[in-house]
């Protein structure tokens, strides 16, 4: 304890210097436990009361905030020596949900504004409510801590843009640190913390969980004025997760090279444009891109479980297109074992109950291409991700040497070291990052915002280099999360119990 406290002592000190020097208002970080206030909340026809300690401020100088806070909310019952599904206030894990979508800044959690919907805030929703990831998380006894992060669009009064790549993400880990060095002053094991997200911000999560401690981020971090602490966790949820930036563009035409229709995503899933036909050049830039896809493949050195190495030829078939069709395959039958009539789907192959084959280029034309290429790093610069690796002065930038060459707009390349930043696999099982031991990865097999190869490089390059990783593509799920907590819950009360 007297540890703590004399980090807090030596933080304040360096903070209120800083601060001094530059007029601007410093935050403390030490963890006010009286500052809250009770709500009581229903769930599933049920009611139980938390303390919500909301918009903390998380770091001590902040650039933004609007966004740069956090809310946590604790079960009432831990306050009075109860337990919860087996757990109490020194043991509850900390459910960490963020709510980012399409790398826009997105605000913390809160029962106000968390529905329980298909996607996160900034995002597509995918239609439908949904039980609620907030709600449910507290209903089990866990500690539900959300932050708050600057997004792609993010300026301030000077009109100078800060929340480009790698804002959001330091934000993130900031809030991580805020509650790692109060975790003797909160309820909650700090040990135990979850990430969630979905889409850009299961990206988030997934870099949450694949960059713990490292260096790369300490000037960023050190800027803000945040808590001298680790940023490590134990645990990723991630659905859907728009990742590995600079290398989805050939992902996504490996897939759906030879597709030359596409429907455009209209407001809300489902509310799709006119079907439209690909041009020539964007023909040719599919076929460009497909083929740099295996060079790609052949150098990560993937393995799957039996230790047989993931290739593909000139062509882009080899075992790693049998792996990820392995991956839709398990779908299927799942699928079939809990009753869907898969008899429509003539794409597959089933006898005597299994699921034997998947024609996979029918499978493709079943999904229906969605982007044109590239999909992520537009060659007119109209992607949330041209958006995402602008810098302070510069709206939209390239952050692939293709896209850069060919570019419409005589676009400008974005740092390299931020779009490393922004890619999980730099960092996974490098030696000065800190990766979680457990992951969750989902996937839908009709979600098309990015190619399927995405997920299951992470996960295979997750699991060669010895993480525990629970990988699924469920059936004919478009792009969404959430819509599993059931499951996902009882994943995170067997790693944590």
């Amino acid at each position: 304890m007297k540890g703590i406290i004399f980090n807090f002592l030596c933080l304040a000190a360096v903070a209120n210097s800083a601060g001094q020097m530059s007029g601007q208002q410093v935050y403390d970080l030490r963890f006010d436990h009286e500052k809250y206030v009770t709500q009581t909340l229903a769930f599933e026809g049920k009611t139980f009361t938390v303390r919500a300690y909301e918009n903390i401020v998380y770091v001590a100088r902040p650039v933004d905030t609007v966004y740069q806070k956090l809310n946590v909310y604790i079960p009432e019952e831990y306050f009075t020596g109860k337990s919860i599904n087996g757990y109490n206030s020194q043991t509850a894990p900390i459910f960490f949900p963020n709510q980012v979508g399409g790398y826009m800044p997105a605000l913390p959690a809160s029962a106000a504004n968390s529905p329980g919907r298909g996607m996160p805030q900034g995002g597509v929703m995918t239609g439908g409510q949904r039980q609620s990831a907030f709600l449910l998380a507290l209903s089990k006894g866990y500690v539900v801590a959300s932050a708050g992060a600057r997004g792609r669009t993010t300026r301030n009064s000077y009109d100078i843009y800060t929340g480009k790549a790698p804002a959001g993400m330091v934000d993130l880990k900031a809030a991580i640190r805020y509650l790692k060095v109060n975790d003797q002053l909160m309820a909650g094991d700090a040990g135990r913390i979850i990430s969630n997200g979905t889409s850009a911000g299961g990206a988030m999560s997934t870099l949450l969980g694949a960059t713990g401690n490292h260096p790369d981020y300490e000037p960023y971090l050190e800027s803000l004025g945040a808590a001298e602490a680790n940023d490590n966790i134990f645990a990723v949820s991630a659905y859907c997760p728009i990742t590995d930036l600079d290398n989805a563009d050939m992902a996504y035409e490996w897939q759906f090279n030879g597709i030359n229709t596409y429907k455009k995503r209209g407001a809300m899933q489902g509310n799709e444009q006119a079907v439209s036909i690909l041009s020539d050049a964007q023909v040719i830039a599919s076929k460009q891109l497909k083929d740099l896809f295996p060079g790609y493949i052949n150098g990560l050195s993937l393995r799957d479980r039996n230790g047989d190495l993931l290739t593909l030829d000139q062509n882009g078939n080899g075992t790693f297109k049998e792996f990820v069709k392995s991956y839709v395959i398990a779908s299927a039958q799942k699928a079939l074992d809990g009753g869907a009539d898969m008899s429509k789907y003539s794409f597959l192959t089933i006898k005597n109950g299994m699921v034997s084959h998947i024609d996979f280029n029918a499978y493709t034309e079943y999904m229906e291409r969605q982007k044109t290429p590239p999909a992520f790093d537009a060659l007119d610069l109209s992607s949330p991700e041209n958006q995402l690796f602008g810098n302070e002065s510069v709206d939209k930038q390239h952050f692939t040497q293709y896209a850069l060459e060919n570019s419409k707009e005589n676009g400008t390349m974005a740092d390299k070291q931020k779009v490393k930043m922004m890619n999980p696999l730099y960092y996974i099982g490098q030696p000065e990052s800190k990766t979680a031991e457990y992951w969750r990865i989902r996937h839908g097999t009709k979600d098309k915002d990015t190619g399927l190869a995405v997920p299951v490089i992470l996960a295979t390059y997750l699991r060669n280099n010895g993480f525990n990783v629970n990988m699924e593509l469920p059936w004919d799920i478009p792009h969404s999360g959430d819509y599993d907590l059931t499951e996902l819950f009882d994943w995170i009360d067997n790693i944590c119990k």
